[in-house]
């Protein structure tokens, strides 16, 4: 069996797109928990439409996106909670390798291919790569090692991005 290279490209195609008020990173919130009342909207591509059905049947919806306004890519960050610099795998920062973006957001309701969500973390045009439905049983653990985050959380609803990921 050959083993990818590190240099090897994966190609993933945007399923949509998400409307949201944020124009730019700036100002927007870093994480969807830290702003459970921010609504915006996923419209899904008609030729991944037929995809969409059942997903109504769901509270939350995982959002795995391309972060495509963060033009960097750093192995060491000084993420948006901290004031000191991390790993980029220890942090959910955008200036990452793949620049990929996971939220997790409250489905309010479905009309045709459009989404209209609860917890939105996103700027407008950002590109979604795929929608996977949240299952408590699969996805929520119970921990208490959260790493740096601990003393940080405190901060989630009042921090948000700034220019430092550009």
């Amino acid at each position: 069996m050959t083993q990818p290279r590190p240099d090897d490209a994966i190609l993933c195609r945007p399923i949509g797109i998400i409307r949201s008020p944020y124009a730019q990173p700036e100002g927007t919130p870093i994480q969807s928990a830290g702003a459970p009342a921010e609504a915006a909207t996923l419209a899904v591509h008609e030729a991944y439409a037929a995809g969409l059905k059942d997903i109504e049947g769901f509270d939350y919806l995982i959002l795995l996106t391309h972060l495509h306004l963060c033009q960097q890519e750093k192995l060491e960050v000084v993420p948006f909670l901290d004031t000191v610099p991390h790993g980029v795998f220890a942090t959910r920062a955008p200036a990452r390798p793949n620049r990929i973006g996971l939220s997790i957001v409250k489905l309010d309701k479905v009309e045709g291919s459009v989404l209209h969500f609860l917890g939105n973390d996103m700027v407008d045009g950002t590109p979604v790569l795929d929608i996977k439905p949240y299952v408590p049983r699969f996805d929520a653990r119970e921990t208490e090692r959260v790493g740096w985050f601990g003393p940080q959380l405190a901060r989630l609803a009042q921090t948000r991005a700034d220019d430092r990921m550009r």
